[in-house]
């Protein structure tokens, strides 16, 4: 049976029988608004594992999908607990309030519509906290599973060139290959050092937790890679790029030593001094749209697109 109640914050808590006895070494953290994780909480319900689960529903609104994962979590062998919000409070917030909850030495931050490819995936991410005890690690992004669907074939181009890279490769930048859809942290170093509260909408919130980690923490790329299911249509990743250029300004403004040498800024620093951007910026975006278009055009596209929002904060 699960045990619901209110805290004095304003959470709703759903727990499973096994939350309260618990003494897990790693906390898996899930944010998630208006997805469904239940094929994610499956996946991670590996038997002998020394893990709790910790979700939490931000303000989604929709009470039959809270009412299936209060069943799910209800299910799972491993210690769970279903954090539910009246409203939104965004990423970062979010996961900063994920992390009050957890009880383990290392935290495990995976997007609600990720799914892991290796079998005992858990197991490997516990192993390596308790073996080399660990700083911060990012375990790799593929698109392995996710089924290919026409409408989502322009993200699907650009997360490939850009996203689902080897550990090696990962490892000659790390600050800037690391999302907190697959991210091991342990608990004294996320204590020290949480997501700036600051960021709003989508975009750059990890990135600029990881440049601030690298300062006093090495961090490790492995490969213990989880699929990303939930990719956006082409308008939908428009939109998201959109809402992260005050993001990127933010981080530019906070740690341009370290950004200015990236690609997405020597582009944008490339085409801020061109005439017209309010006329050919649209335009870029419009071929980004159009679905007639070869791909490679498309995302050649919409990857200027994005450096030319960028542009107004270099």
């Amino acid at each position: 049976m699960t045990a619901a109640f209110q805290n004095p914050v304003g959470e709703t808590l759903t727990d499973n029988a096994a939350w309260a006895t618990a003494q897990p070494r790693l906390s898996v953290l899930i944010p998630t608004f208006r997805d469904d994780p239940g094929a994610l909480l499956k996946a991670l319900d590996e038997p002998g594992v020394h893990a709790e689960i910790v979700l939490l529903d931000d303000g989604g609104g929709d009470e039959a999908l809270a009412r299936r994962m209060a069943s799910r979590i209800e299910r799972l062998r491993l210690p769970a607990r279903l954090i539910t919000l009246s409203s939104n409070e965004g990423r970062a917030k979010g996961r900063n309030r994920l992390a009050r909850h957890a009880r383990g030495r290392h935290l495990l931050f995976l997007d609600s519509d990720m799914l892991p490819d290796p079998i005992g995936f858990l197991a490997r991410w516990t192993a390596l906290a308790e073996s080399d005890d660990t700083a911060v690690a990012f375990g790799g992004f593929t698109l392995d599973q996710t089924p290919r669907r026409p409408e989502h074939e322009l993200h699907r181009a650009m997360a490939l060139r850009s996203d689902c890279t080897p550990a090696p490769e990962r490892a000659r930048a790390p600050e800037k290959h690391v999302f907190t859809s697959n991210l091991l942290v342990r608990r004294d170093v996320f204590e020290t050092i949480g997501f700036d509260e600051g960021f709003a909408g989508w975009g750059w919130e990890d990135v600029e937790w990881a440049m601030r980690v690298a300062r006093r923490h090495p961090i490790a790329h492995i490969d213990n890679s989880a699929t990303h299911l939930g990719l956006d249509t082409a308008p939908a990743l428009a939109a998201k790029y959109e809402q992260s250029a005050a993001n990127f300004a933010r981080v530019v403004k906070s740690h341009f030593e370290v950004v200015s040498g990236y690609p997405s800024y020597r582009v944008a620093k490339a085409l801020k001094p061109l005439p017209l951007r309010a006329t050919w910026r649209p335009m870029l975006k419009s071929l980004a749209l159009a679905e007639a278009v070869p791909t490679p055009l498309r995302a050649f596209a919409m990857r200027l697109y994005r450096a030319a929002l960028y542009s107004d904060a270099v």
